[in-house]
């Protein structure tokens, strides 16, 4: 049960960190209550599809152009003991200003 647990708290960590990422990325190009023109929107859009596709093919280890779950948990375990800093099985705020995770809008990911 413990398992269970280390990777359902891993899946919700990751999840928030992907959530906080994708809400500062749709924020960041709005200025006011003014959406970006829509050709900026597009461009916004295909960078964050390139972002995704970049994702996908760190995680497709067999390179058949999908994600199993195996691949999937793997990744996220991986993930998950390189932000445990100090191998005690959890995640905590130290762990995190360690291994200094920052919130990147998709749009600005990489640049």
């Amino acid at each position: 049960m413990t398992e269970r647990r280390k990777i359902v708290g891993m899946i919700l960590v990751v999840a928030a960190l992907l959530l906080s990422a994708a809400i500062a990325g749709i924020a960041a190009p709005q200025t006011g209550d003014r959406m970006p023109p829509p050709t900026q929107q597009r461009g916004l859009v295909k960078e964050r599809e390139a972002a995704a596709k970049q994702m996908l093919l760190l995680m497709d280890t067999d390179k058949d152009g999908r994600v199993s779950k195996q691949e999937w948990m793997k990744f996220m375990e991986a993930e998950f003991d390189r932000l445990d800093t100090n191998k005690d099985g959890y995640i905590d705020t130290k762990d995190m200003e360690k291994s200094q995770v920052r919130i990147v809008p998709f749009t600005t990911a990489g640049k």
